[in-house]
C-alpha cells in the first residue's frame, strides 16, 4: 500500500465565488453533510483501520472541520481564522466500467488544504474541489439551480479573480492573501501559535473543570462498583461525551448489576463496536443501545474462555518458532475482536503444523513477532519485533527470522533504552512547565517524542503552565483545552 503526496492547486475565493452567485439560497447544515458524503466516505477513519497513523490524523482533522462548520453556522459570525487541514483520501479507479465511481485499493494520497470561507456552500465546494471530489451533486441540493450556469461556473473555476488591493481597503472585506500568509508565519511556529491561541486554550480549559470532576468521579465510582481494571476511550472524545456515555453505563449497572460484575478484572473501552477485543477488553460500542451492552455482558463467560485458547495457541505458535513471543500490540495494529484474531491465529499455526519448520527450542526466547493479513512478506520493525504475514512462505519465513535475529535484539534494546530516556524528559518538560497533563498521541513514536522534549526543554513557554498538553502532528486547541502541538514543531520565521 502506497502513499503518495500529492500537491494541491490553492484555490483562491474567485474560483468559488461563481458558485455563490448561482444559488439563490444559501445550504443549510444539513444539505452540507448531504453534499460532503462523498468527502466523508473518502476520509472516513473506519476504512483506514490498517493504517492507525493515517486513522488518526483523519479523525483529528474532521474534529477541526466539524468546528469550523459549527461556527460558520452561528448567527452573527463575522469572520474565521484560516484553518489548516490535512486529510489521507482513499484513491478512486478512474474510469471504472459501470459509470460509478469506485475506491481502489492501490493506495491513499495526503491532501493540504486552507479554508478560508464564509459560508457553507463555498466550503462544501472548496473541500470536494481541494480532494479532487465531484461536485455534481451539490446542484441537487437546490432546485433552484440549473444545470446550463453550473457548467458555466466549471468553466470558469479555473479563472480566479485577483482584485486589487483597494477594493479591500474600500470595503472593509478582509484580503485572503494577506490571511493565508499569515498562516504560513503563525500556524507553523509554536510561539506564535501559542501567542494566538493560548487564551482561548485556557478559556476552554477553565470551562471544563467541573465536568473533568464529574468525568473522574463517574469513572472512579464505576470502576469500583464493577471492579474493573480501568475504563478508557479509543477516540479522542470530549469531556461531556464521556460523561454521557459513563452515565449510560451506570444506569444499565443500576439496572443489571450482576450480569455487568462478569466483567470483573477487566478494562472497559468505549470505541465504534461492541465485543471483546483482542488484548481481551471489553468494547462497548458508543452507537449500540443497552440491549446490546446487556448481551455481550452475558457472554463474557464464553469469551472468557475464546481467551484460554486464543492463550495457548499463541504459546503453540512460539513452541514451533523456537520460543518467539507472539504479541498483540494495540497503537500499531488494526482494531480486532477477539474473533478475528483467533481466526487469524488458526490460520497461521495450521500452515506452520504443515511445513513444519525446524527451529532449535527456545533459540528465539526473547524475541517478538505480530502476525499482519494485509502482507505477504516479514519485515523487521525498528522497534524489534517481526512482522510477520499470516500468508507468507514457511521457508522464506525460516531464512528471514534466523538471518534477522540479532538485529531484532538490538532493535529491542534500543527501543528499552530510548523508552526511559522518553519517560525522563516528560517528566522533565512537565516539571518544568508546571504541566497539568502532559502525553502523546499513539502515533508519535518514541523517537519523535524524544526530539520534541530536548527542543521544548530549551524554550521559555509561559502559555503551558497549568495546561493540558498533547505531542500529534498538528496545532489545534482541542473543545475541553487540551493544546496538541505537532512533534516537529518549529520555532522563528516559518518556511512557506
Amino acid at each position: 500500500m502506497f502513499c503518495h503526496l500529492r500537491p494541491v492547486r490553492r484555490l483562491c475565493p474567485g474560483k468559488i465565488l461563481p458558485y455563490c452567485f448561482l444559488l439563490s439560497r444559501a445550504l443549510s447544515g444539513a444539505e452540507a453533510v448531504n453534499a460532503l458524503r462523498p468527502f466523508y466516505f473518502a476520509v472516513h477513519p473506519d476504512f483506514f483501520g490498517q493504517h492507525p497513523r493515517e486513522r488518526e490524523v483523519n479523525e483529528n482533522s474532521l474534529k477541526r472541520l466539524s468546528a469550523y462548520l459549527e461556527n460558520l453556522q452561528k448567527p452573527g459570525f463575522k469572520s474565521l481564522k484560516p484553518t489548516q487541514l490535512v486529510f489521507y483520501v482513499r484513491e478512486t479507479d478512474q474510469n471504472p466500467s459501470d459509470g460509478q465511481e469506485h475506491f481502489s485499493t492501490s493506495g491513499f494520497r495526503a491532501v493540504k488544504f486552507t479554508l478560508h470561507t464564509r459560508d457553507l456552500l463555498s466550503t462544501v465546494l472548496y473541500i470536494l474541489n481541494s480532494c479532487s471530489l465531484s461536485i455534481e451533486h451539490v446542484q441537487s441540493l437546490n432546485t433552484n439551480v440549473h444545470s446550463q450556469p453550473l457548467k458555466e461556473a466549471k468553466r470558469t473555476s479555473d479563472r480566479p479573480i485577483k482584485w486589487d488591493k483597494s477594493y479591500y481597503s474600500f470595503t472593509g472585506f478582509k484580503d485572503p492573501d494577506e490571511d493565508l500568509e499569515q498562516v504560513w508565519r503563525t500556524e507553523t511556529t509554536l510561539t506564535s501559535w501559542l501567542d494566538n491561541n493560548g487564551e482561548s486554550a485556557v478559556k476552554k480549559l477553565k470551562n471544563s473543570l467541573p465536568l473533568r470532576q464529574e468525568l473522574d468521579r463517574l469513572k472512579d465510582e464505576l470502576s469500583h462498583q464493577l471492579q474493573l481494571s480501568d475504563i478508557r476511550w479509543q477516540r479522542s472524545w470530549g469531556i461531556a461525551h464521556r460523561c454521557s456515555q459513563l452515565h449510560s453505563l451506570g444506569r444499565l449497572a443500576q439496572q443489571n448489576l450482576e450480569t455487568l460484575k462478569n466483567a470483573k478484572g477487566c478494562t472497559i473501552i468505549f470505541t465504534d463496536r461492541s465485543g471483546m477485543s483482542a488484548v481481551g477488553h471489553v468494547m462497548l460500542g458508543t452507537m449500540d443501545v443497552h440491549h446490546h451492552w446487556t448481551k455481550l455482558f452475558e457472554r463474557l463467560p464464553s469469551y472468557f474462555d475464546l481467551q484460554r485458547r486464543l492463550t495457548h495457541l499463541e504459546d503453540q505458535i512460539s513452541y514451533l518458532l523456537g520460543g518467539i513471543q507472539v504479541v498483540y500490540i494495540e497503537e500499531l495494529q488494526p482494531v480486532l475482536t477477539l474473533e478475528e484474531y483467533y481466526s487469524l491465529l488458526d490460520v497461521f499455526y495450521n500452515r506452520l503444523l504443515k511445513s513444519r519448520i525446524p527451529f532449535h527450542p527456545r533459540s528465539l526466547r526473547g524475541l517478538q513477532m505480530i502476525l499482519n493479513s494485509d502482507r505477504y512478506a516479514p519485515s523487521l520493525h525498528e522497534l524489534g519485533h517481526f512482522n510477520i504475514p499470516v500468508l507468507c512462505d514457511p521457508a522464506n519465513l525460516q531464512w528471514f527470522i534466523l538471518t534477522k535475529a540479532q538485529q531484532a535484539r538490538e532493535n529491542m534494546k534500543k527501543r528499552e533504552e530510548l523508552k526511559v530516556i522518553e519517560n525522563e524528559l516528560m517528566q522533565a518538560s512537565t516539571k518544568k512547565f508546571c504541566l497539568e497533563k502532559f502525553y502523546k498521541e499513539p502515533s508519535v513514536s518514541s523517537i519523535q517524542m524524544v526530539d520534541c522534549c530536548k527542543r521544548l526543554l530549551e524554550q521559555s513557554l509561559p502559555y503551558l503552565q497549568g495546561m493540558h498538553l498533547c505531542i500529534s502532528h498538528f496545532y489545534s486547541v482541542m473543545q475541553d483545552g487540551d493544546l496538541c502541538i505537532p512533534w516537529n514543531w518549529k520555532n522563528g520565521e516559518a518556511i512557506k
